[in-house]
């Protein structure tokens, strides 16, 4: 299995991209092309004294980059020979079996959605990060930014979509879908949301997915639901604000941690915990976000990713690639296209 990572892509690159492949290498065995300025890639490896790439990496040169003011919708035609626009072409021609970027989530999508193309019957691709909740599990929030603006079909397949990849990606037999709503009964919400409940009740009771109705912001970190359904304006503030109200939870452990000498011992007896607890939400542990839909792996990496970051988004690209979920999702497009008809 090889992975393909764009060097240049992310505010730390190309120092970041390759550290972390080189570090997923020797951790991974990972197989990696990183494709960028071969030149860049070599100045990072003298820089930080490494003599010659790991067995199973390569580089590719792209000597073009994508810049993040650049237009989405031009990038492919007038970056043609960016590390990002290679490196989607080489995934598209099987070159390998996944492809990582930190760069724009615009550029990205579109170049996916154009070169590697979406899977058959797929509207449009749509960002499914997976947070940890109370219950001991993740919860899928599809969409967290790729749409915002989306029609109720769209919130359809998103459902569809999450539960086939929380199946996959993290075990889930049979994963529970919830819209995102400003309430649980099935009247609330825009036009939007009550049509979009009506098209994912009609699947659930068709046996597609295991809908199990509007679901209240302040209960996805509960665990209450293993998929969250939403448009990508909704899901982005939503994923954003458990971010921020994890990081605000973090200073606010560590100052009262530092208020006294008791809690400075209270510290010492817990600080294993506290650390596991500070992993658990640290998105460089996880990696970055997969977009669903797209025929082939493709991963967004955070654009501040630092080596750690991508080491683990390598990983992730991996166990993408393993589960492949593109064919599962056609029978299930084409069971909903059959019904309706």
């Amino acid at each position: 299995m090889k992975i393909i990572l764009d060097a240049m892509g992310g505010d730390l690159a190309p120092e970041a991209p390759v550290l972390g492949a080189i570090a997923a290498a020797k951790d991974f065995g990972s197989q990696i092309t990183l494709v960028g300025r071969g030149e860049d890639i070599l100045q990072v490896m003298k820089n930080h004294g490494i003599a010659d790439l790991p067995a199973g990496v390569e580089i590719a040169n792209a000597d073009d980059v994508v810049d993040m003011h650049d237009d989405p919708a031009s990038v492919i035609h007038k970056r043609k020979n960016s590390s990002m626009v290679v490196g989607l072409k080489m995934l598209a021609d099987g070159q390998g079996d996944a492809f990582v970027s930190a760069e724009s989530t615009g550029a990205l999508l579109t170049g996916a959605t154009l070169i590697v193309k979406r899977v058959k019957g797929i509207r449009r691709a749509a960002m499914g990060p997976a947070m940890p909740n109370k219950a001991g599990g993740r919860t899928v929030i599809v969409d967290c930014g790729a749409n915002a603006e989306c029609t109720p079909e769209f919130l359809l397949q998103f459902g569809l979509v999450g539960s086939l990849h929380a199946k996959a990606a993290y075990g889930v037999a049979d994963p529970k879908v919830g819209l995102l709503n400003i309430g649980t009964e099935d009247s609330k919400g825009t036009a939007l949301q009550k049509e979009a409940y009506a098209l994912l009740k009609d699947a659930g009771d068709r046996g597609l997915l295991h809908f199990v109705g509007n679901v209240e912001a302040r209960d996805v970190p509960l665990g209450a639901v293993d998929v969250v359904v939403c448009d990508g304006f909704s899901g982005n503030v939503l994923l954003k604000s458990i971010e921020g109200t994890a990081m605000f939870m973090g200073s606010m452990m560590k100052r009262m941690f530092k208020k006294n000498l008791l809690t400075k011992i209270g510290y010492l007896f817990s600080a294993s915990g506290v650390k596991d607890l500070m992993k658990l939400l640290d998105y460089r542990e996880i990696g970055g976000t997969e977009f669903l839909g797209i025929r082939k792996p493709v991963i967004k990496a955070h654009g501040a990713s630092d080596a750690l970051a991508f080491r683990n988004a390598i990983r992730q690209a991996e166990q993408a690639a393993q589960h492949d979920i593109s064919g599962e999702l056609e029978r299930g497009l084409q069971l909903l296209t059959e019904d309706k008809a």
